[in-house]
């Protein structure tokens, strides 16, 4: 049985269906009145499950006409790459590097066979180091498979 996370999750995510171009705005206290549970739940949702890292990006306005709006972004899209690479940075954990997989994956820019060998790139196991040393080789990484996915679509677009 899925937890209330993950119900929440599946709600947003599918409230985006009937979003053709990708912008959802809720009022966070009547979704927790809906699923009955507090605003803080729904917070904690969308800071775990809709980061940038997912594709996703998420503006908050408090106060009475207050309202969260979440941008699914469009993953082939130069500039929403772009903002993967700088949010990575010089480091990334294992957590964040496979929710960017998992994205790439879901976008159809990277196929099975791709998700499951970059998964076990960046993989703990496969990176025997330091902590601090496995995020940094495993930031590298990750910067090298989306370079080579813009470069890949770009010299793709450029044969169309």
């Amino acid at each position: 049985m899925a937890n209330l996370s993950d119900m929440i999750e599946d709600f947003i995510k599918e409230m985006f269906d009937d979003m053709p171009e990708g912008i959802l705005e809720i009022q966070r206290n009547e979704m927790a009145n809906q699923f009955q549970c507090a605003p803080s739940q729904i917070n904690y949702v969308l800071t775990t499950r809709f980061t940038l890292e997912r594709g996703y990006f998420v503006e908050s306005r408090r106060g009475g006409g207050g309202y969260i709006r979440i941008k699914k972004l469009k993953i082939r899209e130069d500039e929403f790459l772009r903002d993967v690479i700088e949010c990575i940075g010089d480091s990334i954990s294992g957590s964040d590097a496979k929710a960017i997989i998992e994205r790439l994956w879901e976008e159809d820019v990277i196929t099975d066979r791709e998700k499951e060998i970059l998964f076990a790139t960046v993989s703990k196991c496969n990176l025997p180091l330091s902590s601090s040393d496995r995020n940094l080789i495993r930031a590298r990484i990750m910067k090298a498979v989306i370079t080579t996915i813009m470069d890949f679509e770009a010299r793709k677009g450029g044969e169309e």
